[in-house]
């Protein structure tokens, strides 16, 4: 599954980077712990980080279902599409909050696909298991 581990971790570099903005808007805007309230650009790259947190506990599985029940190759296509989706997604977010629905729209979609196909290709996988010849 090195197609797979390999976009999955370019997806968490791309989280770490969100991390990254976070930190640095922090010190940019003196937004210090535990406060979570600033000016508007310090909670864009806020939220963006904690939804892309939110994102990756659906992608992440929903790839790796996909990649081993259904196919690798396809998987890790579509899991870059979502890095894709997700780049846009922050992008537009550091300009303004409504700059990110095309990103939002692509990763949601991959990872629907990503959860469908997972699913559907591992209950195909265990349905033989399921017959009970008496």
């Amino acid at each position: 599954m090195p197609l797979t581990a390999l976009i999955a971790s370019i997806a968490l570099l791309l989280y770490f980077y969100t991390l990254y903005r976070v930190i640095d808007a922090r010190i940019k805007y003196k937004v210090l712990p535990p406060h979570d309230n600033g000016p508007e650009k310090f909670l864009c790259i806020q939220a963006a980080h904690r939804n892309s947190t939110e994102q990756l506990v659906l992608f992440l599985p929903s790839l790796w279902l996909f990649s081993v029940f259904v196919s690798q190759p396809v998987g890790a296509m579509l899991g870059l599409l979502w890095i894709v989706g997700r780049i846009l997604y922050v992008r537009g977010y550091y300009r303004k909050a409504e700059d990110r629905l095309l990103g939002f729209i692509i990763a949601l979609l991959v990872s629907l696909i990503l959860l469908v196909g997972g699913m559907i290709g591992s209950a195909m996988d265990v349905a033989p298991y399921l017959s009970v010849n008496w």
